[in-house]
């Protein structure tokens, strides 16, 4: 789980850095985005256990 979590932080910083932001409202809605992609897969981990 440890594993799953540490790929999703390296692909979602990637995407983050590659896709860039303009604006500070830009920024804060990108890293909103990760983190509601991690509280999906931290949910969907917590219900195959």
């Amino acid at each position: 789980m440890k594993k799953l979590l540490v790929v999703t932080l390296i692909t979602a910083f990637g995407l983050f850095t590659l896709n860039g932001c303009s604006t500070i409202a830009g920024a804060g809605k990108d890293i909103q985005d990760v983190g509601g992609a991690i509280t999906d897969k931290a949910e969907r981990a917590k219900k195959k256990e």
